[in-house]
């Protein structure tokens, strides 16, 4: 193994090991200089060493990327650091420059959180708009001379040790590797640089490697424990996609009277940007023993398109079909906005995630938010994934927000992976519904089940039951009914057959008599036309239409819905049915109560992007609205040609429509720093 004494890897390690030993040291002086978890005897041990422990990850991904230039120059075929003084004098530069930068940004963070209580992110930006009073505080405010020389001093003696390095490790007489051994050595390196970058060696789905992420540092729920596990460059790098001012303060002031009325917020209460409200316990609650169980089954990349009891011409969903006839069907359900980690954003918060580039859920600054789950009084909570949930990092979303919940993820499970999404819907819903039956009959439960299967790369498993797939229909059959192929079809199949199981197996369960059982799609994967939904179609809203069906034999009868539903509702109409008397500080609300608007309207977002188009959807119309308001028109769901604009003719629709759908964008983008739970 001579590979083992390259004069060229012993030196980068010697860098690795500087930069990783310096972060070292500044992550001891930010817990025992800065940080408040230090004494204090409410902080839990194994909180902060398992925080502590993930900052050491950190600290070890940002020091092997330091160290990448530093390769470079030192495999360059020709001129390189063993043979080239510009090479080393780049290096020099390098290294003066990047310890120069890292000191820098760690001075900032331990003044930052001194000062806010917060890591270094892209807020800070906000104080370059006042550079001369923001300048004047610091001056005033700190001993900006000697934290000056004492970052020069400390770039000095770090560069001085690289420099020895160099001198003993480079200058050494060649080990005389072979190709073999020298392959063999890349092989091995390359592979243990994989997995410090991962930042994990377990629980490691090979077809989807979720590396770790700033949320798994907020697992605790408590800041102070989560900062401590953090990186002040990688976080910062993380939340420049951030706007440095994410919304418009004087529009949320301008639309605050009319989110209000929708809202249902007291006047007594109306004052400085208030959305908190009680909602007290409604005539419409059901009439229970003991508190009932809801399940949620989020149906992955379901549209009301996709289900023939939403019109689809060929049977697809035999078993959602059945359980609309015999519970509450919504006929026009929407998601306000399309993609999975939003919808599960909206589900919780009960705010539509406007967020212009990224998913709300990325963003460090807003993943601890409020939540009318946390009104279940007495719940035991618990999250069944069959992947990672560290995607999109929504495992620090649900783990910051929802108050003591229990995440079943990749790793937990007993059955096996099938694909990149972890174990099969078939295999969750399984294990899951063990898990709820075995619970004690006098603890209710929610449970959310976050199905994958009807997702690229519509795996069928081998071992899935006696579900058989269709083949039968051309792809131009398919086509007619929206589906690109066989697979996805056969995969919309698959997913109603497991939900079809799961159904069985709570039957024969304790629980089963007293749950009430919330299904929904949490967008449209459409990729060709809908001749059987004109509208969904010309208009952009078939992505936002999906099936919505709520289920419990013992408390409610059978029932269509027309009325137009949103995601940010379910939550508080599902606490309407359980007689609660609850905070709720969202834009979510239950729809068994009237609606100020007259024709319940909820929010859609048609187009995302920084230049978003937006608007509002009733059972006969909808708004579309461009990012600032322009362009603005009014489309009949129900007309021959539903392009058309009719906003002359149905001026008062226009107008209300437009104002809440300005208000509505406005007010979320604000809702997502104001629902934050400090």
């Amino acid at each position: 193994m001579t590979w083992l004494k390259s004069r060229r890897l012993h030196y980068l390690l010697a860098m690795t090991a500087l930069f990783f030993s310096l972060m070292v040291i500044l992550r001891a002086i930010f817990y025992f200089g800065f940080s408040e978890v230090p004494g204090n005897p409410d902080y839990e041990t194994g909180a902060i060493l398992s925080a502590l422990g993930i900052g050491l990850r950190f600290d070890l991904r940002l020091a092997l990327l330091l160290m990448l230039p530093l390769a470079a120059l030192a495999y360059l075929p020709r001129f390189n650091l063993l043979n080239s003084r510009l090479m080393r004098l780049l290096a020099h530069g390098y290294l003066i420059i990047a310890l120069a930068l890292l000191g820098l940004t760690y001075i900032l963070d331990f003044g930052h959180y001194a000062y806010l209580g917060e890591r270094l992110n892209v807020t800070a930006l906000r104080f370059m708009q006042d550079t001369r009073d923001s300048t004047l505080m610091v001056w005033e405010s700190y001993p900006v001379i000697w934290i000056t020389l004492g970052l020069v001093a400390g770039v000095a003696g770090s560069y001085w040790l690289a420099r020895i390095a160099e001198r003993k490790l480079l200058q050494r007489t060649a080990a005389g590797i072979s190709g073999f051994q020298a392959t063999v050595g890349f092989l091995v390196c390359f592979t243990l640089f994989f997995f410090a970058i991962l930042g994990r060696v377990s629980n490691i789905n090979i077809l989807n490697p979720i590396p770790l992420r700033w949320s798994e540092a907020f697992v605790s729920g408590d800041r102070a424990i989560g900062a401590l596990g953090l990186n002040p460059v990688l976080y910062f790098r993380d939340t420049l996609l951030i706007p440095v001012s994410p919304f418009d303060k004087e529009q949320v002031a301008e639309y605050y009277p009319l989110i209000a009325d929708h809202l249902g917020i007291p006047e007594d209460q109306r004052q400085d940007l208030n959305f908190v409200r009680t909602v007290e316990v409604q005539s419409h609650k059901l009439d229970h023993e003991r508190p009932p169980n809801v399940v949620f089954v989020m149906l992955e990349s379901l549209g009301a398109s996709r289900v023939s009891s939403y019109g689809l011409p060929v049977e697809s969903s035999p078993n959602l079909d059945q359980l609309g006839r015999d519970g509450w069907r919504f006929e026009n359900f929407y998601v306000p906005v399309t993609g999975t980690a939003k919808t599960i954003w909206a589900t919780f918060t009960g705010i539509p995630d406007v967020a212009p580039t990224e998913s709300a859920s990325r963003n460090p600054l807003t993943s601890h938010q409020r939540t009318v789950l946390n009104e279940f009084e007495g719940y035991r909570n618990f999250y069944f994934i069959g992947g990672n949930a560290g995607w999109a990092n929504l495992d620090g979303l649900v783990q910051q927000t929802i108050d003591g919940l229990e995440l079943y993820q990749e790793g937990d499970w007993q059955s096996p992976d099938v694909d990149v999404w972890g174990i099969s819907d078939l295999n969750l819903f399984r294990e899951s519904n063990q898990i709820l039956a075995d619970l004690p009959d006098d603890q209710p439960f929610f449970a959310f089940i976050q199905t994958a299967g009807n997702h690229r790369p519509f795996t069928i498993p081998n071992n899935n039951g006696d579900f058989q797939p269709r083949t039968d229909l051309s792809d131009e059959e398919l086509a007619e009914y929206g589906f690109r192929s066989a697979a996805q079809f056969n995969a919309v199949r698959l997913l109603d057959y497991n939900v079809g199981e799961y159904m069985k197996w709570a039957r024969e369960s304790d629980y089963f008599d007293n749950t009430i059982f919330v299904f929904f799609g949490d967008h449209s994967n459409r990729i060709t036309t809908l001749p059987h939904m004109p509208a969904m179609d010309q208009l952009g809203l078939e992505s936002n239409h999906v099936p919505h069906i709520i289920y419990a034999p013992r408390y409610l009868k059978p029932r269509v819905i027309e009325e137009s539903v949103g995601l940010v509702d379910v939550l508080p109409t599902v606490a309407g049915m359980l007689g609660l008397n609850y905070r709720n500080t969202t834009l979510g609300r239950d729809f068994q109560i009237p609606a100020p608007e007259g024709d319940r309207a909820s929010f859609v977002v048609l187009r995302e992007g920084p230049t978003p188009i937006y608007g509002m959807v009733t059972k006969n119309f909808l708004v579309r609205i461009n990012a600032n308001g322009n362009n603005a028109t009014l489309h009949d769901l129900h007309s021959d040609t539903p392009k058309q604009d009719v906003a002359a003719e149905h001026p008062e629709v226009f107008e209300r429509l437009f104002k809440l759908a300005r208000g509505q964008y406005e007010t979320a983008r604000y809702m997502f720093y104001d629902n934050v739970d400090e």
